[in-house]
This record gives structure tokens, sequence and C-alpha cells, in this order.
């Protein structure tokens, strides 16, 4: 009779990190779609964005205008998955190509748990160099 509960007590012991890496694909397909108003949302008060050279730590509003600008030159086309980490604490990474009309880009996502779920803290989108 134990036995069948084993499998539950073992899904219940890994849903933390189920629903983080569903975080971390959340914003990937917001970024393929070019969903920044979506996107805000996930944002902490104050987001790292790096856009090729340019970087800045920015509001939710600014970064959200930034990613708009951006996303108003490079309509988005499709984004691959290149890894996802997560570190098991606080932290979870992930790393997209992401393919617009203009060509390729590296995306780098980091986010942070914050109480009721996860918040984008850091947003680097850089040329893809390795082809």
């Amino acid at each position: 009779m134990k036995l069948i509960y084993l499998p539950s007590f073992i899904f219940l012991l890994l849903l933390p990190y189920v629903s983080s890496a569903d975080a971390i694909d959340n914003v990937a397909n917001l970024l393929k779609t070019g969903n920044t108003k979506e996107l805000s949302k996930l944002f902490a008060n104050n987001v790292e964005i790096t856009i090729m050279e340019d970087e800045n730590v920015y509001s939710q509003n600014q970064a959200t205008v930034i990613l708009d600008k951006f996303f108003a030159r490079n309509k988005p086309k499709s984004i691959k998955l290149l890894h996802k980490i997560n570190s098991g604490g606080n932290y979870h990474f992930g790393v997209y190509i992401l393919n617009t009309d203009k060509g390729e880009f590296r995306v780098a996502i980091t986010l942070k748990d914050a109480g009721k779920g996860t918040n984008v803290v850091e947003l680097k989108i850089e040329d893809e160099k390795v082809k």
C-alpha cells in the first residue's frame, strides 16, 4: 500500500524544480512572440537589460520600452533552447537563440524566486556569434 503513494511523494518533491523551469520557458515564449506587455508583468522592480553593448538597470516600465524598441527593429520568428540551469536555490538561468527577421541573437535570462513566483532580474540580448 505504501508503494502507491511513492510516485505522488516524488512528484511533490520535484514540483518546485518543474515550476521554475516552466517560468524560464514562459519568458522564452513571450520573447518569441515579442509580447513585452505580458513579459513586463514578470519583471522585478529593477531589471538589468543588456542589448548588444548597451547595459543598464531599468524600472519595469523603462525595460518594457527598451524591449519594445528592440522588437520593433527585430521581428521575432522562433526561439531555440541552448541550455537551462536550475541552481537549486533562488536563481534560474536559461540561454536561447532568438531568430528574427534581421538575424539571430543569443538571449540569456536570469530569474529569481520572489514570494509567489519568479521575476526576471536580468535579460541579455547579444549577436549570435557561433553558427
